[in-house]
Order: structure tokens, then C-alpha cells, then sequence
């Protein structure tokens, strides 16, 4: 059977890539990284949804905290959504780079053929590792400088999701029956998602524009996404949140 390592972080992107890998018949090696981050929730996430896949393999790779991010130090804030379109706070320093090299090497050892992971270039919050462009480079770096590309067999990275809308990659999820329910996208930590940072914004925007209830629990619920402006709004307090 051929062999495909996903990159699951535990986040939406990856629990569908992690889905399609397997309906497109692979044996899959998943694996997730502690590098220090708040929202440590996820990983937690990914095991469970490493479980209710019933894999035999999951492995967790243990980085130092890398810093340089809100996602890692906790003297920077996480911000609320704005709509910008510049590289954000939450960029971590070479993170696809480091993520890929290790997956590389992971799939060399376990013999697979494949790597998913879930970079998306439409909804991409302005990460410049989650571009069609890196992975072409890496692609090629995979190409050059690792035995296997050397010997002909290589290893392809697979982008599912690389060219779809959030809501389309949701519909994806759903087609591919993903557990949405088990998984975690907000940057911050904390026992509900917050509603109000990138990522919890472009998720909720995700599901309205698919017409599909999001079926984890949000703490604003006061929250809700004016499509239109393409950002989190405040509305009365009294009404209550349809995303809840």
C-alpha cells in the first residue's frame, strides 16, 4: 500500500488534508510539532483526531521554541482580525520550511511516496511559506538534495487545498467526512475559541459562505462576520450568536 505523511496540526486545513489522504487510498504516517506555541490546544485536537482515524502511527516532534511570533511568545498579543495584507504578527520565523525538512526526512524513513499538507494561497492571512512558490522551490530542493529524489523515486508534496476558498475547503471536509468537530484553529488558548483573531475570522466567514453550521464553540458570542467588509463586527449583546 503506498504511504503518505500528512502534516496535521490539529487545525481545519490539515484534519481535511488528512482526510483526502486517506480517500485517496494512502497508508498515512501523520505528525505534529510542539514549537512552543499558546495554542497548545491543537495538538491535543490532532491526537484525538489521529484516534478517531484509528492510526497505528502518530508521532509528535518536540522543536525549541523558535520565537519571533505571537504564536510563540507570549509577550507579543494576538490581534483581532483587520483585514490586512501584509506578512502578520503571527508569522513564525521559516515554519513551513522546518515543518517540510522534518517530513522529508520522516517519509525517506518510513518509505512514502507522498507528504500533504494544507498550505492554501487564496485565504492564506499573507504567509509567505503557504505560496504555490515555495512549495515549487521546495519541491525542487526535495529534488536535489535528499537520496531518494537523487535515485528517481523523490517525494511529491501534495497541496489539496492550495487553490480553494475556506469554504470551499470546508464543503471539501465535509464531502471527505473529517471530524471538523475535534478540531482547533484559534490562536489563542483557552477552553472556546476566542472569534475574533485571523484565524477564527476566516474560519467563521468559511462556514457562512458554505452554508454549514460550525460545530465548535466560540466564547464572543457577540461575534458575528460582515462578509461584505471582510471582518469581525460587534452586535448587540442580546441576540444571540448563530455561530454558537
Amino acid at each position: 500500500m503506498k504511504r503518505a505523511v500528512v502534516l496535521l496540526s490539529g487545525g481545519l486545513d490539515s484534519t481535511t488534508c488528512l482526510s483526502v489522504a486517506i480517500k485517496d487510498g494512502y497508508e498515512v504516517f501523520p505528525i505534529s510539532f510542539d514549537y512552543g506555541q499558546r495554542h497548545r490546544r491543537e495538538l491535543h485536537c490532532a491526537g484525538l483526531i489521529a484516534k478517531y482515524h484509528k492510526l497505528k502511527t502518530y508521532n509528535v516532534f518536540k522543536l525549541d521554541n523558535v520565537g519571533g511570533s505571537a504564536l510563540t511568545d507570549m509577550s507579543i498579543n494576538v490581534p483581532e482580525y483587520k483585514g490586512d495584507k501584509f506578512i502578520p504578527i503571527t508569522y513564525v520565523p521559516a515554519r513551513n520550511i522546518i515543518f517540510l525538512s522534518y517530513a522529508v526526512g520522516y517519509a525517506e524513513v518510513v518509505n512514502a511516496e507522498a507528504i500533504y499538507i494544507g498550505v492554501n494561497a487564496i485565504d492564506y492571512s499573507g504567509y509567505p511559506d503557504c505560496r504555490p512558490e515555495f512549495i515549487e522551490a521546495f519541491q525542487q530542493m526535495v529534488a536535489v538534495g535528499t537520496k531518494s529524489g537523487v535515485e528517481g523515486r523523490g517525494v511529491k508534496i501534495v497541496t489539496p487545498l492550495l487553490n480553494l476558498s475556506k469554504s470551499e475547503i470546508i464543503k471539501l471536509a465535509c464531502d471527505k467526512g473529517a471530524p471538523l468537530h475535534l478540531t482547533w484553529s484559534c490562536y489563542k488558548g483557552g477552553d472556546k475559541a476566542c472569534g475574533v483573531c485571523d484565524s477564527c475570522v476566516l474560519r467563521l466567514k468559511g462556514f457562512d459562505e458554505a452554508g454549514i453550521e460550525d460545530p465548535i464553540e466560540y466564547s464572543k458570542n457577540d461575534m458575528e462576520i460582515d462578509i461584505a467588509g471582510n471582518q469581525a463586527v460587534n452586535k448587540d449583546v442580546n441576540e444571540r450568536n448563530r455561530y454558537e
